[in-house]
C-alpha cells in the first residue's frame, strides 16, 4: 500500500508554489498526495511569519496534524520554522524542523527520520545561502494560471519586516532556467504564466558582471511562442526602471497590471520605515506609467499603525492613495516581529488606532476599486476562463489582464480558455458580462 503525505500551506503565493513542488517530490517517490484533514503517513506544514498570526495558525495547524495521526512524521518548514526553530521544535507532536532552504530534501529528511529518534532540527544559517534551490516546476496548479519562481530573498531590511531574515539574501534563478520551465508550462496548457518570488524587482542583482534584470528577463520571457499572458508579482517602486516599462507596454501579452507596493504616504513614516522613496517619487513614477499606458491597473499595499504614525501622517496617506489613484489596495495593520528594528520602537499605536484607520484605508481602496472598474463598462475585454462562480453555477468567473473579476454566463467547458466579454455592469469591484 501506497505511503500518503498532506500539505498545509500559510501565507504568500511563494509558499503555495513551494508547496506544489514539495507535493511534486512526494509523488515522485511514491507517495499518495491527501487532503490534509484525512489520516496520512507524513505531514508537512509550510508556515509564515509575516504576522504573529502567522504563527499562531502555524501553531494551530501542527497540533491539528498531531491529533489526527499521532504516528505520522509531522515536518514544520517555511518562514516560522526558519525564524523560530527552537519554538517549533517544543510543539507537541512536531519531529522534523526544515527552514527555507533544502525543500527540494524534504522526502530524504522524512524518510531519514523514521529510521531515526527524537525531533531533528535541520535549520540551516540562511544568510550563508548563495544560490538558488531548484524544485520541479509544480505541476498540479489548474490549467488556468500557473506561478513560476524567478528569485529568493531579499536585502532590503525594510525597518518592519522579518522575511529577509527568514529568507536570506537574493538569489536569482538562473535565466536558462526560467525560460525552460516557462516552455515546459505553455506545452501543459497554461495560459497564463504569474512571475513569483520573495522581490522580484531584484532579479539578477546577484549576477556578478551580467546586465540582466527583471525588464530583461520580462522581455525575453514575452517573446516565447504560445504565452498567451504574462503576469508580474509585486515590484518594489525603486526596481521599476524604463526596461521594465518598455518591455511591459511593447507586449501585449503582458499584463497591464503592476502591483506597486507604497506601504505609507507620508515621508516621515517611509524613513522611520526604511523605504528608499519618498512620497514625490512614489507618485511621480505612477504618473510616468499611467502616461505611458492609459487604462493600466496600479494597485499598492499600505501598512497603517507604524510606530509613530500620528493621525496627521495617516491624513497624509489617505492623500497619497487618492493621489495615485491605484485600482485597488492591500490594507495590513502593523505587526510587531520580534528581531526587527521597528518593534524596538516606542511610540507603538494603539490596537483601537489601527483598526480604525484600517476601516477608513479599505473604505477608499474599495472606492478606488469600484471607480476603476466603472471605467470598464462598455468595454469588449480578454477574459481568462477560471471557475465556475461558487454563488451562481449559471455563470462562470474568470479575471482581465488588469486583474479585475469578470462573471458571465457560459459554458463549463470553457474553462483555461481565454474569451472576449462585453462588460455591461459592475457591482462594487466585480464585472458582468456576456460573451461575445
Amino acid at each position: 500500500m501506497a505511503k500518503s503525505a498532506a500539505i498545509y500551506t500559510l501565507g504568500c503565493k511563494v509558499n503555495q508554489y513551494e508547496s506544489s513542488a514539495i507535493a511534486d517530490l512526494f509523488r515522485q517517490a511514491g507517495y499518495e498526495i491527501v487532503d490534509f484533514e484525512q489520516h496520512a503517513d507524513a505531514y508537512v506544514i509550510n508556515t509564515c511569519t509575516v504576522t504573529h498570526m502567522g504563527d499562531r495558525k502555524s501553531r494551530q495547524i501542527i497540533r491539528r496534524a498531531s491529533k489526527q495521526n499521532p504516528a505520522a512524521v509531522i515536518t514544520v518548514t517555511g518562514c516560522y520554522a526558519q525564524t523560530s526553530p527552537g519554538e517549533v521544535l517544543e510543539i507537541p507532536g512536531v519531529d522534523l524542523v526544515v527552514g527555507t532552504k533544502d525543500k527540494s530534501r524534504i522526502v530524504q529528511l522524512v524518510e531519514a527520520y523514521s529510521r531515526g529518534k527524537g525531533p531533528v532540527n535541520a535549520v540551516d544559517d540562511i544568510m550563508q545561502t548563495d544560490c538558488f534551490e531548484e524544485l520541479p516546476v509544480p505541476t498540479e496548479q489548474g490549467k488556468t494560471r500557473a506561478f513560476l519562481k524567478i528569485q529568493e530573498g531579499c536585502n532590503s531590511f525594510c525597518a518592519y519586516c522579518i522575511i529577509p531574515y527568514a529568507r536570506g539574501p537574493v538569489r536569482s534563478r538562473l535565466p536558462e532556467n526560467v525560460l525552460s520551465s516557462a516552455e515546459e508550462l505553455i506545452q501543459q496548457g497554461f495560459q497564463e504564466i504569474v512571475l513569483t518570488g520573495i522581490h522580484i524587482g531584484a532579479y539578477g542583482q546577484d549576477f556578478t558582471g551580467k546586465d540582466i534584470d527583471l525588464g530583461w528577463l520580462v522581455e525575453r520571457l514575452a517573446k516565447l511562442p504560445g504565452l498567451t499572458r504574462l503576469r508580474l508579482g509585486s515590484v518594489e517602486p525603486h526596481d521599476i526602471n524604463n526596461a521594465l516599462i518598455k518591455a511591459v507596454s511593447e507586449h501585449p501579452n503582458v499584463c497591464r497590471h503592476l502591483h506597486i507596493p507604497l506601504q505609507s504616504g507620508d515621508d516621515e513614516i517611509l524613513a522611520l520605515m526604511g523605504r528608499r522613496y519618498n512620497t514625490q517619487q512614489f507618485t511621480d513614477l505612477i504618473h510616468k506609467i499611467n502616461q505611458i499606458m492609459p487604462g493600466i491597473a496600479i494597485t499598492s499595499d499600505i501598512i497603517v499603525g507604524f510606530p509613530g504614525e500620528t493621525q496627521e501622517h495617516f491624513q497624509n496617506t489617505l492623500k497619497t492613495v487618492e493621489r495615485s489613484g491605484f485600482a485597488g489596495i492591500h490594507v495590513f495593520k502593523y505587526s510587531p516581529r520580534k528581531g526587527t528594528p521597528a518593534a524596538e520602537m516606542t511610540d507603538q499605536v494603539a490596537p483601537q488606532d489601527k483598526e480604525e484607520r484600517s476601516k477608513s484605508l479599505i473604505e477608499l481602496g474599495n472606492r478606488l476599486a469600484h471607480q476603476f472598474a466603472q471605467q470598464q463598462v462598455g468595454k469588449e475585454l480578454k477574459v481568462l476562463v477560471e471557475q465556475p462562480y461558487e454563488k451562481d453555477p449559471n455563470l462562470l468567473e474568470g479575471h482581465t489582464d488588469t486583474y479585475l473579476k469578470v462573471l458571465f454566463p457560459g459554458d463549463t467547458g470553457l474553462k483555461g480558455q481565454m474569451v472576449r466579454v462585453h462588460i455591461q455592469g459592475v457591482k462594487e469591484s466585480t464585472l458582468k458580462g456576456r460573451i461575445i
